[in-house]
């Protein structure tokens, strides 16, 4: 997970220090006038700090980066005695300029808190210099001391932009529990907004769900992941954890070695040969060809010491995919002649991976109808992928949504509703987003 950084501080303190305006006494242009007649404005800088500070002989100073005279002028002025609360207001100011040029990171976050605390800001500073304060201690890695500020910028501001801020300092402070709340209620917005939650905003709740052993929410972050910025890791990571449910079947494997055949951009060899070796057994030596096909086409299979498993395994598809092409319509009539549906969504979902999706769906349909299936959940899930790789997008989505089942059918109808609902682009937008 990348590490998040606010913008430079430097930005934020762009009005900051010496360009800071004070006043003289009025006592420094009326020498004539009583001591009485001559109280000093509130708020006024004396003549001997002034003569220190002076914008027009610091700001040169601070141009040719001489640093070392300006603090020791601030210094000076450090030591005179009485300084009133503007007169300490106006020093903090130009130290924090200073502090900022030379990155010292303690004396910038002493003169903020400081200015701040000073009651002598404009409400339009004052926000201003509150954000840049919590901004720099999150970039400080005090995370404890921003939170507080963040929160504090927030309640005088009413500006959530911070928000993202808070939450992150959470979780690098190991305040997972926290942060895993917060980005829950966030992505609840999102959904009831029908807008993308960010990226780094799932990834954090991933990475929260995981490090407070929460396996619920780091699913929830990673079906959003591959909602919304699907790429091979997510998809893998997602079919892999589905399998691991306690309430997983086996008798899915299939199903979900088909979807993460169009899902991912190469499987890995053994899920190729995983794939054709049950396609087999299921009656589809068609689909267990492609499988190989493409195995063999990216370089994934014929390759390394199982090189010839591959092949021979490949022959043995070649083979029997040639004869099931060849007498495909011959196995209508003995479908129909079946006690029950299960013939009729084989030959169906066949003619699908011939790509004849019309014919193979409305067999896949009449098989249903038929009945007498051990699994008629199971049948409907099939039908509405066969829709999806058919590229009926609404068919698909509205068969799918009627699938159900906690032992793994129920989530893999989701997931194809997902990878029917995928960005354009899918994983060039994930990797381009990262």
């Amino acid at each position: 997970m990348p590490q998040f950084r606010l913008a430079r501080i430097s930005l934020l303190l762009a009005a900051i220090g010496l360009n800071a305006a004070f006043a003289l006494p009025a006592a420094a242009f009326a020498q004539d006038k009583p001591a009485a007649q001559a109280e000093a404005p509130k708020d006024t800088v004396r003549p001997e700090i002034f003569k220190l500070v002076d914008p027009a002989q610091i700001k040169p100073l601070m141009d040719a980066k001489n640093y070392a005279e300006v603090k020791s002028r601030l210094a000076q002025a450090d030591a005179l005695p009485n300084r009133t609360v503007y007169e300490d207001f106006v020093l903090n100011r130009m130290r924090i300029s200073v502090a900022s040029a030379t990155n010292d990171t303690a004396t910038l976050t002493t003169a903020l808190e400081a200015v701040i605390n000073s009651g002598k800001l404009q409400p339009t500073e004052q926000r201003d210099f509150v954000q840049a304060l919590a901004t720099q201690y999150y970039n400080n890695k005090d995370y404890p001391k921003a939170i507080t500020w963040f929160n504090r910028y927030q309640t005088e501001t009413g500006d959530t932009k911070v928000r993202p801020y808070i939450i992150r300092a959470h979780y690098f402070n190991n305040d997972f529990a926290t942060a895993k709340t917060e980005l829950l209620k966030d992505l609840d917005v999102h959904q009831k907004a029908g807008t993308a939650p960010k990226l780094e905003e799932l990834q954090l709740l991933a990475n929260s769900g995981a490090k407070t052993k929460d396996q619920a929410t780091y699913l929830v972050a990673l079906e959003n992941l591959v909602r919304y910025y699907p790429n091979d890791d997510y998809w893998l990571d997602l079919l892999s954890r589905t399998q691991g449910k306690a309430s997983y079947s086996n008798r899915f494997a299939l199903d979900v070695l088909r979807l993460e055949k169009v899902a991912v951009s190469k499987m890995a060899a053994e899920e190729y040969t995983a794939l054709a070796e049950l396609a087999l057994l299921a009656g589809q030596p068609i689909e267990a060809k492609q499988a190989l096909d493409a195995g063999f086409s990216n370089g994934v299979l014929g390759t390394g010491n199982k090189a010839g498993e591959h092949k021979k395994l490949r022959a043995q598809a070649d083979k029997q995919a040639a004869d099931d092409q060849k007498n495909i319509g011959t196995g209508e009539a003995s479908a129909r002649k079946s006690k029950n549906g299960t013939g009729l969504i084989n030959l169906g979902y066949a003619y699908v991976t011939l790509g004849q999706h019309d014919k193979g769906i409305a067999l896949i349909q009449e098989g249903i109808a038929k009945g007498g299936l051990q699994n008629a959940e199971d049948a409907k899930l099939r039908l509405g992928y066969s829709y999806a790789l058919a590229g009926r997008k609404d068919d698909a989505i509205k068969t799918l949504q009627t699938v159900t089942g906690t032992d793994g059918r129920g989530d893999l109808a989701r997931y194809w509703i997902m990878w029917v609902n995928r960005p354009a682009g899918g994983n060039a937008q994930a990797q381009a987003a990262q």
